[in-house]
């Protein structure tokens, strides 16, 4: 009987506390998720040598520009971005700060991807939705297991 075919035998339940803080965790995550995505776009795009206009924000996320629109309201609100009537969205050194930190997550995990023998558009993609669940002690193990090969 081949592997995946086999039940796999569940664990006992942990402490209630022990087991709420993996799901406080990811719900966190999700929250930070789509800030971390607008303001490392918005990074990239300025790096690329343009501005970062709600326009091209709403093309490269495929969603609506009023969906731009308020995503910048709230990340004005937060610190992360600022904007100028007419011009571009401009990053905060708040906003540079999660940008990078974010792109170093995304680097990481699509690089671990890539060791593993996953695609690069592949890794890429998976890479996207990883990089927001994962805690910085795996992404040492993923440095370390790269760096050990």
């Amino acid at each position: 009987m081949a592997l995946k075919n086999r039940p796999v035998p569940r664990e006992p339940l942990l402490d209630a506390d022990v087991h709420s803080e993996g799901f406080r965790q990811q719900r966190q995550a999700r929250r930070s998720a789509l800030v971390e995505d607008y303001v490392e776009l918005i990074a990239d795009l300025i790096e690329d040598g343009n501005e970062a206009r709600q326009v091209d924000i709403a093309a490269r996320l495929g969603v609506a520009q009023p969906t731009v629109a308020k995503m910048l309201t709230r990340l004005c609100a937060d610190g992360l971005v600022s904007r100028k009537p007419y011009r571009g969205v401009f990053l905060t050194e708040a906003g540079r700060k999660v940008a990078e930190e974010s792109r170093i997550r995304h680097q990481t995990v699509e690089a671990f991807l890539r060791s593993l023998g996953v695609s690069a558009e592949t890794a890429r993609i998976d890479a996207e939705g990883i990089e927001h669940h994962v805690s910085a002690e795996t992404l040492d193990a993923f440095r370390k297991a790269m760096t050990a090969r």
